[in-house]
């Protein structure tokens, strides 16, 4: 296999998100990484859970995304939990924040994945979900599983 393999390969997914919000738009970005942290990602040892994107002077920041130390790594492993500049065009940083500003969407990264040899982080432009609409979306999710249950019986 070539150093740079082509395709898309998922890493992790943030489940949560599709829990808490509607997602109405989904962008790619790079993420700027450094040192072992590439390392660790390939090993699986992240945790998108509780982690949320803003735009500061004009730059995409993603906080709260947890990138385990890297084992073999030496003492200038970088902090797990730091903020990690994400990689966009210009324009794309602009119409998103002008739409958080004026919606009250919220920034949140789905998934980070590797695409051709590069660490790409999925970020969706979100809507929260108020709690009628969660006890509706898992009533609809356990009714589906409910169907497929009873015709995989027959």
């Amino acid at each position: 296999m070539s150093p740079r393999a082509k395709g898309k390969k998922e890493i992790a997914a943030n489940r949560k998100a599709f829990h808490d919000y509607f997602v109405l738009e989904r962008y790619e970005a790079g993420i700027e990484l450094k040192g072992t942290e590439v390392k660790s990602i390939r090993a699986g040892k992240l945790n998108l859970k509780d982690s949320f994107c803003a735009v500061k002077n004009g730059e995409l920041i993603c906080y709260g995304m947890h990138i385990s130390p890297y084992e073999q790594g030496n003492r200038f492993n970088p902090d797990p939990v730091r903020p990690r500049r994400l990689l966009m065009h210009k324009r794309e940083i602009l119409k998103l924040q002008q739409t958080v500003q004026q919606d009250g969407n919220a920034l949140i990264p789905l998934s980070l994945y590797f695409k051709d040899g590069r660490v790409k982080l999925e970020v969706g432009l979100c809507k929260g979900k108020k709690l009628y609409d969660k006890r509706e979306s898992e009533a609809e999710r356990s009714a589906k599983r409910e169907m497929d249950r009873a015709l995989k019986q027959r």
